[in-house]
């Protein structure tokens, strides 16, 4: 714009002594016709006369004119898995957006996806209602470029009506006593019977009525209603694919408990400096993730898939682990890609970051495209126990619950420790009970003792 506003003082001086110079009665009348919109301007390479009478007009798109272009905004693409999502508007018409702004969400199976105002603007026209399905690439609303309509002036405040002009002697202020009286006020008649009076305490207060507000509130505590609320797209997903593991998956759980007093007091001991260096938290989390990829090497079975299509076994060479996390919108399954080759800070910083994106609602579709074993940690909202269900097409996931202080026996003598309780369920047409057993103690020596991963035993 700014380079247009050079051109159009330089253009205009120029093309303004031309044509004045010039004897052509047309082109007098058509620059005195022109509005503001438009600019006149010649052509720089070109030499002109005085005395010719032909000259060149260019129109330029003003301020104005860009002010009021409309922008259709569209549907952004989807991911290879997703064809269509679910409309879930944010603005109405009318509303006043900056650039960057998210005016709506589009629910899809997996994911919510975000769309942004391209530019500043007013929406002028939704063109998918609340609710509606959409595909990539769909017409969702229109917008008209510019700050907004303008806003209505203040009204101006009615004139000060105009002050009298003072007075040589001013008035004596009235006065506020009465006139004083010259006679005795007459005497009331004594009645010839005695009034009949009542005590006080016999005269009964009369109550209101009481308030129709009151008496609806009444009604309201007393009443039984319900309400229903359409499941969204992920819900839908997930009960979806929790019924399809269920319907496939010849699923079986075995437990163990872990003694967590290493792991707690190496917490303790290192939380503190961990913090300090990397600047995120030490958690559980890392150790138990670490302990699973270790463990999937060492029972290759429980990170291998039945491919259901073809009647074939798939062996997978890579630990990618998906870690469920609670979102308001339902269960999310974001991926540690290759967790064979990290360590407990690498996988405490994989952890934070996709559990920032889950908390802000920017999970994409390719954080949870993958996976191949699962940690859910129920221990979080306080479980002690429970049987998890596996996320297809996975084999196998881990449960971790809470950490509780129960009596154990060490060493021939009871001892109050730090336990916790935790669950594998497995797809028992692929992994059988000697395997899966295995597995799980394999995590458990790991997370009672992680010297074990340094000896690589």
């Amino acid at each position: 714009m700014l380079s247009r506003s050079r051109c159009l003082t330089k253009n205009v001086g120029r093309s303004l002594s031309v044509i004045r110079q010039g004897n052509n009665a047309f082109a007098r009348q058509a620059t005195a016709a022109l509005s503001a919109s438009h600019v006149i301007t010649l052509n720089n390479n070109v030499k002109s006369d005085p005395r010719s009478s032909v000259f060149q007009i260019q129109y330029f798109r003003t301020t104005a004119a860009y002010r009021d272009e409309v922008v259709t905004v569209r549907t952004p693409a989807f991911a290879e898995s997703v064809t269509e999502g679910d409309v879930r508007w944010e603005k109405a018409v009318g509303d006043t957006i900056s650039e960057d702004e998210v005016v709506c969400e589009i629910e899809t199976d997996k994911t919510s996806v975000q769309v942004p105002s391209p530019v500043a603007g007013v929406i002028e026209e939704l063109l998918v209602p609340d609710g509606g399905k959409v595909e990539s690439g769909t017409a969702l609303f229109t917008l008209r470029k510019g700050a907004g309509a303008p806003k209505a002036p203040k009204a101006e405040a009615p004139a000060a009506a105009p002050s009298p002009p003072p007075s040589a002697t001013p008035a004596p202020p009235p006065s506020s006593v009465g006139p004083i009286p010259t006679a005795m006020p007459p005497v009331p008649p004594v009645p010839a019977h005695a009034m009949d009076t009542k005590p006080v305490s016999a005269i009964k207060p009369t109550a209101a009525p009481a308030a129709p507000a009151a008496q609806a509130q009444g009604v309201a505590k007393g009443a039984r209603t319900e309400s229903r609320v359409k499941m969204n797209r992920m819900r839908l997903r997930i009960a979806q694919r929790l019924k399809e593991a269920q319907n496939t998956c010849a699923m079986l759980t075995t437990f163990n408990e872990v003694d967590m007093s290493n792991i707690t007091e190496m917490r303790k001991t290192y939380k503190d400096a961990f913090l300090k260096k990397h600047n995120i938290k030490l958690g559980f989390m890392s150790a138990f993730v670490k302990a699973a990829a270790h463990a999937l090497a060492d029972q290759p079975a429980v990170n291998a898939v039945i491919d259901d299509t073809t009647k074939e076994i798939v062996y997978r060479d890579y630990v990618d682990i998906s870690v469920a996390v609670a979102t308001p919108k339902g269960l999310v399954v974001p991926v540690i890609r290759s967790v064979d080759g990290m360590n407990f800070t690498d996988i405490e910083k994989a952890i934070n970051l996709l559990g920032e994106k889950a908390r802000k609602n920017e999970l994409a579709v390719e954080d949870m495209d993958g996976g191949t074993f699962t940690i859910s940690n129920g221990g979080v909202f306080g479980s002690m126990f429970g049987t998890p269900i596996i996320n297809p097409p996975q084999s196998a996931i881990l449960g971790m619950h809470g950490i509780f202080d129960r009596p154990v026996a060490v060493g021939g003598k009871v001892e109050i420790r730090p336990m916790m309780y935790v669950a594998l369920t497995y797809d028992h047409r692929l992994i059988d009970g000697r395997e899966a057993v295995l597995f799980l103690r394999k995590i458990k020596s790991v997370v009672e003792d992680p010297r074990v991963l340094l000896l690589d035993m």
